[in-house]
């Protein structure tokens, strides 16, 4: 995996092949970043990477300037091997975290300006992550969630659903909360 922009592009990132995750490809990932990039000013948000994985959108955050950006995966090599690479990519406001993601979501009372769920595509609560997201108010007025799964998956029920994008196999449906100055 290679981080597409900002103040470590180009860089590429070896992650083990033993970590249980499917990375975003990397044309995805330019997809998803265009679209959050649209919506927020990522050096100004507080962000939140579920099924973070091997933190490939999470070291992407990082490096385009997001300095407040906790990592969420159930996985014990996931989140060392995030905290790791962090650590070596200097990325000091990146924080892990070892829980299951909706149990995280039900339970925290932080709130995020971007939320970005990555979990399996053959996870089958993708509407209870959402739903707990935007009816436990965990983003900020105005904050934005993705949500990345398979075409099999229709979320456009859910309040706050704004659009789907289609990528080849993989969707991201875009969540918003309302600005307060609206």
């Amino acid at each position: 995996m290679r981080i597409i922009s900002g103040r470590l592009r180009g860089k590429r990132i070896a992650a083990p092949t033993s970590l249980p995750s499917r990375p975003t490809t990397d044309r995805a990932k330019e997809s998803l970043f265009h679209l959050v990039t649209n919506r927020l000013d990522l050096e100004e948000i507080k962000a939140l990477d579920l099924f973070a994985g091997t933190g490939n959108i999470s070291y992407e955050l990082a490096s385009r300037g997001c300095s407040d950006l906790l990592c969420v995966d159930r996985e014990k090599a996931c989140v060392d091997f995030i905290r790791k690479t962090a650590d070596q990519l200097g990325f000091v406001g990146l924080r892990t975290l070892r829980t299951d993601a909706l149990d995280f979501a039900q339970k925290t009372a932080e709130r995020f300006d971007f939320i970005f769920a990555d979990p399996p595509f053959d996870y089958e609560q993708h509407e209870a992550l959402a739903l707990t997201i935007m009816d436990r108010n965990r983003l900020f007025p105005g904050g934005v969630l993705i949500l990345e799964h398979s075409v099999d998956t229709d979320l456009s029920s859910v309040v706050g659903f704004v659009e789907i994008r289609k990528y080849g196999s993989v969707c991201f449906s875009i969540f918003e909360t309302e600005d307060d100055a609206e």
